[in-house]
């Protein structure tokens, strides 16, 4: 407001100096020119802006981006990290922050930036039409804290030769005994391994969930490490037996042009577990609206766009990911090769609420 009000007090000096001037004065003009260009600063001064602070790291999302500015004027300033560098940098920033959007890609960081304050709710009968309540947090009286704008399945991989499809139908039969040696993961502690076991924990309860963990630490071929690929890449080796890995890892080898992912893809086998009972446990990529957010209306407005058909289409065939938003039609050809799957139903907020007690169990049987 002051800087209109300043605005204004300059164009009413110019309107006084233009009316002082002799007829066909020269300085006339001079004064018109500075009087429209200052009437043009308004426009350029309420440019709508965006900003962004995205775990999201996939350079397909990049069309995302320019797509939503393209149709509704709104620019996004983005800024890039992991979800725990932004969930740090908005504590450290508080109140000065300047993060209007947060997309965060596993549930569990997604309930514990909840947990710690940085998200507002905020209503959309447009998200709440799209998006199944399955992946949205939050209640219908206050508003969404957060939701899901893609979903990818955590599955299982086995060395063909070895073990055999029916011997890891389940995510229980990781720790059996018949699989002794042969079960790589990455850290226990990540993410996308504690969202599944906190997954597991509303399935089997408390006692049943920690029996199961230490089960898998007797199963493991060797010590947690690395990321979802190289778990693929141990089990083509014959490293290991069996091991976990998100979807859209294994659709982003079956897509591959080089020759040694196409080989390292023939070598495994993959199973969506639990078929036959509460069915595959799916993670979230997901948005919030910043605590602090200045520019409110242009983050809903943003979230709504992801929810919408374009978006889902463009985070399936873009990035190996499933749409959350029911019947959208996607033409991604390794995710259809792997063929439809059922589901878990679950609420994701209750997963990422399950978290904090996975991770002590995981420190009692050992699981690093």
């Amino acid at each position: 407001m002051n800087a209109v009000r300043r605005l204004s007090r300059c164009l009413a000096c110019h309107f006084a100096c233009l009316l002082a001037q002799p007829p066909g004065s020269a300085a006339i003009a001079a004064a018109l020119a500075a009087t429209l260009s200052l009437a043009a600063l308004p426009t350029q001064a309420q440019e709508q802006v965006l900003n962004l602070y995205s775990a999201r790291h996939y350079q397909t999302d990049e069309a995302l981006y320019t797509n939503f500015t393209r149709a509704t004027g709104i620019r996004i300033n983005r800024v890039e990290a992991d979800d725990a560098g932004i969930l740090a940098r908005l504590q450290a920033e508080g109140t000065a922050s300047p993060a209007d959007v947060i997309l965060l890609v596993d549930a569990a960081r997604l309930w514990r930036g909840e947990q710690e304050g940085l998200f507002q709710p905020f209503k959309s009968a447009v998200v709440e039409q799209r998006i199944p309540a399955q992946f949205r947090a939050g209640d219908a009286s206050r508003g969404m804290q957060w939701v899901g704008v893609s979903t990818r399945a955590r599955v299982i991989v086995y060395d063909k030769t070895r073990v055999k499809a029916s011997d890891v139908d389940s995510y229980e039969k990781l720790a059996s005994p018949a699989l002794k040696g042969q079960v790589c993961l990455r850290s226990g502690s990540h993410p996308y391994n504690l969202s599944l076991f906190g997954s597991v924990l509303e399935h089997l309860g408390p006692q049943n969930t920690e029996a199961w963990l230490k089960g898998i630490v007797a199963n493991m071929a060797r010590a947690p490490k690395g990321g979802d690929t190289d778990q693929i890449r141990g089990v083509a080796s014959g490293e290991c037996g069996v091991a976990v890995t998100n979807t859209y890892y294994f659709a982003r080898l079956m897509r591959s042009a080089r020759p040694e992912d196409k080989d390292l893809v023939d070598r495994v086998g993959l199973v969506f577990p639990n078929q036959g009972s509460w069915g595959t446990h799916v993670n979230i990529s997901g948005a919030a609206v910043a605590r602090h957010a200045r520019n409110r209306e242009a983050a809903v407005k943003f979230i709504e766009y992801l929810a919408g058909d374009e978006a889902q289409r463009m985070l399936a065939d873009g990035n190996n990911e499933y749409a959350t938003a029911p019947g959208v039609q996607m033409t991604n050809p390794a995710l259809k090769a792997l063929g439809s799957f059922k589901a878990e139903t679950v609420p994701i907020a209750k997963v990422g609420a399950n978290t904090t007690q996975v991770q002590q169990m995981l420190d009692r049987v050992g699981f690093k």
